[in-house]
């Protein structure tokens, strides 16, 4: 039976994405998939639409209205993100094509200006893969040795262990924010404040954490800060890595091309200034654009409020899946986002997934781009529904019924 709230006026908001209201295999859809990717509100499409319509220029280079009209939106976008998670300049908000853009960015030229043989990185072991192969990656190049903090059996960041891994030799600490797999959130201030102790630097991958919850940099004190704009109810392709002024500034460029650029001789090439170092080539203008119309739109609802009704969901899932006999929930850590990750005795991941996908329901199967995890857990994979806040309690309860026939049917 549906639990009421009054947090949010769900079905208001589920008018405002087009897709929800279309029907999968004959059956309404039920979109559980969120931790993939978000659904888009009319206000992200039709900011999109409405710059390909009536401003579509290349931005930084015309002089001529449209491409003023271009550069004046993103840049404004800009600034709306830098608001959004209170950096304390926009010149510290770079674009990129996403969180696993954000990541190889850092990693290429923290890398290669600062990073020595017998240097360490510390990851740990419910990362994503695009946290964990750019930094073997460097390390493999530089000689450097990859740390990884293990997890307790609930999914939870072992802080003791941490600290025994921190030493001298630690030059960068990079930690997800919220478990993509187990929806565990992690204590990122605290990981933080002793990496500094230390004299390292901090990433944090927050692709899971800031569609879901308030996001502060400077409150976090974070080096580097990275996340996607299609996780958050944006376009795909289009990412943020938030960087400290000081520490992008004596980093190199990435990439080489226009913007990036102040002067360019055939002998030497003198570099731009923050943001547009980074920023080389044509960027996703329209992508920028329709992720400042996201971030917008969650400044609408409220993220408090999204993060509070998000918990009921989660809260309300947990109970009724645990009444499903065969069922062991992958990730009970004790502060969660809304990710309910699972396994039922006798059965594949996949099969589940297939199953209930014949009834319209979109869950995510497989190892979810964190094989490491599995391999601590001693499972191939686990079944994953991700819930967002246009999702409702009657639509849990008609996922537990799916799974219940789909398990009826494989055993």
């Amino acid at each position: 039976m549906e639990t009421k709230t009054s947090i949010l006026d769900v079905e208001l908001i589920r008018s405002e994405f087009p897709i929800l209201s279309r029907k999968v295999n004959g059956q309404p859809l039920v979109y559980l998939d969120n931790g993939a990717t978000s659904q888009k509100p009319l206000s992200v499409i039709s900011a999109i639409s409405k710059y390909y319509t009536y401003q579509n220029s290349n931005i930084h280079r015309g002089i001529h209205t449209l491409s003023q009209e271009a550069t004046t939106a993103y840049e404004e976008a800009r600034t709306t993100v830098q608001q959004f998670i209170n950096a304390e300049h926009t010149h510290e908000v770079i674009f990129t094509s996403g969180t696993t853009g954000s990541i190889n960015l850092i990693a290429s030229v923290f890398g290669k200006k600062h990073l020595k043989e017998g240097d360490e990185i510390i990851i740990s072991t419910m990362e994503h893969h695009s946290n964990i192969v750019p930094w073997q990656m460097i390390c493999e190049e530089k000689g450097a040795i990859l740390k990884v903090v293990p997890i307790n059996d609930k999914g939870e960041f072992l802080m003791s262990e941490y600290e025994n891994l921190l030493s001298d030799k630690t030059k960068l600490v990079a930690i997800t924010h919220v478990s993509n797999t187990l929806g565990t959130i992690n204590p990122a201030k605290e990981i933080i404040a002793k990496a500094h102790q230390k004299g390292a630097l901090v990433l944090i991958d927050g692709a899971q954490a800031v569609p879901h919850t308030k996001v502060d940099v400077q409150e976090l004190d974070c080096d580097f800060y990275a996340f996607s704009g299609h996780k958050m109810f944006g376009p795909t392709g289009v990412g943020i890595l938030y960087g400290k002024e000081d520490l992008l500034n004596n980093l190199p460029p990435y990439q080489g091309g226009g913007d990036m650029i102040k002067t360019v001789t055939f002998e030497k090439t003198t570099y731009n200034e923050l943001p547009h170092k980074f920023e080389a080539g044509t960027p996703n203008i329209v992508g920028g654009i329709g992720l400042a119309a996201a971030i917008d739109y969650i400044n609408k609802i409220g993220i408090d409020k999204i993060e509070a009704y998000e918990h009921e969901l989660l809260t309300y899932a947990t109970e009724q899946i645990k009444q499903v006999e065969g069922v062991q929930i992958i990730g009970e850590a004790e502060k969660k986002a809304s990710v309910l990750s699972f396994v039922v005795e006798g059965t594949h991941p996949t099969d589940i997934g297939t199953i209930i996908d014949k009834l319209g329901i979109a869950i995510r199967t497989g190892h979810h781009c964190t094989e490491p995890l599995m391999n601590r857990f001693n499972i191939p994979g686990t079944a994953r529904a991700t819930f967002s806040f246009y999702n409702t309690f009657n639509e849990v309860d008609i996922f537990i019924n799916a799974l219940k026939r789909a398990i009826k049917m494989l055993l």
